[in-house]
């Protein structure tokens, strides 16, 4: 008895090893290569850079709300030219027809048939400038192909190709040829990002850069890192991340309490638990982890319900935002031990 007890060892952090159950080290290796090539146009918004990584791990669709001249549209395009796919942009106007995004058919007097010629939404990466100037019924023509991946047009369904992902853009200041996404189109965006104004030593950083540019294009020198292959290849990874059952509980429980919190006109759908699910497994990916902690789920709850969310007119009139509001339920929901 005295031998076992002197040669018990203690564990301690330094003598555990922890080994991943996934190979995460290639995925890491493009994450880090695209945040450099990101980084050498984008000064800070590195919160924004992981955001927009995640939802590209796991296949969401993404809103980026802010104000003119912060660097939304500038951003998809960078992230395009990183990744080998294709890349459209459709501008929406007041004027803009389903047709024009969808695609129509036309006959052909040859063989005295219709054919259907594909618009710009038939390709793999799809920037939507100023996504509020069009009206409901363009934004309708938005609904199926972001949901399921295919448009139905004169009776025949189109698949479109893999990876399939809208970044959008809206202005939240402009109201004058504007209209409201509607709330079913809103639920079909993973993330909603925010970009505030630079702070201001990476304001002046921006204006040491334009003025080294000279005549050179921000996009030239940008690196192809990743192919359509290894993002769907990641994105079927990230689906094995661990999640245990207790924060599969967490996620469940923020979410209902949107759904009772007296500040809330309306709360979170069960859509809503998924994104956070899928987001939290891509914020642990990027983190080199294969399993999932509460901070994962923290990280991704914000982006994915501040759009999800209405506040009731007496709090909106106060000035308190659904971000705030979404905030205070993360602090008074216990985490898991």
């Amino acid at each position: 008895m005295d031998d076992i007890n002197t040669t018990k060892t203690e564990i301690t952090n330094e003598n555990v090893n922890f080994e991943t159950r996934l190979n995460l080290t290639p995925l890491l290796d493009h994450v880090s290569s695209i945040k450099k090539e990101l980084e050498t146009v984008i000064v800070g918004q590195h919160k924004m850079i992981d955001q927009l990584l995640v939802a590209i791990l796991s296949n969401g669709h993404v809103l980026l709300e802010g104000v003119p001249g912060v660097a939304k549209t500038i951003t998809a395009k960078l992230l395009s030219k990183t990744l080998n796919i294709g890349f459209s942009r459709i501008q929406f106007t007041p004027d803009l027809m389903p047709s024009d995004i969808l695609g129509t058919s036309i006959f052909n007097l040859k063989n005295s048939e219709f054919e259907f010629k594909k618009g710009p939404i038939f390709s793999n990466l799809i920037l939507i400038d100023e996504i509020n100037r069009a009206p409901a019924k363009t934004q309708a023509a938005l609904f199926e192909v972001m949901e399921e991946r295919q448009i139905t047009i004169d009776g025949s369904a189109y698949k479109l190709e893999t990876p399939f992902l809208v970044i959008a853009t809206q202005n939240p200041i402009e109201q004058e040829g504007t209209y409201r996404l509607p709330e079913a189109q809103l639920d079909r965006f993973l993330f909603k990002i925010t970009i505030d104004y630079p702070k201001l030593d990476e304001e002046i950083q921006i204006i040491q850069r334009e003025h080294l540019l000279q005549d050179h294009g921000k996009l030239e020198a940008i690196k192809t890192i990743l192919s359509a292959v290894e993002i769907k290849a990641y994105q079927a990874l990230i689906k094995q991340i661990r999640v245990e059952q207790n924060l599969l509980e967490y996620i469940a429980r923020i979410v209902v309490n949107t759904r009772e919190n007296a500040f809330l006109y309306l709360g979170a759908s069960p859509r809503a638990s998924i994104a956070i699910l899928n987001a939290a497994k891509g914020f642990a990916a990027i983190r080199g982890r294969d399993f999932v902690t509460p901070e994962d789920i923290k990280d991704a709850t914000v982006p994915v319900l501040q759009h999800r969310v209405i506040v009731s007119p007496e709090r909106e009139m106060e000035g308190i935002t659904s971000s705030e509001i979404i905030k205070q339920i993360i602090e008074t929901v216990e985490i898991p031990r």
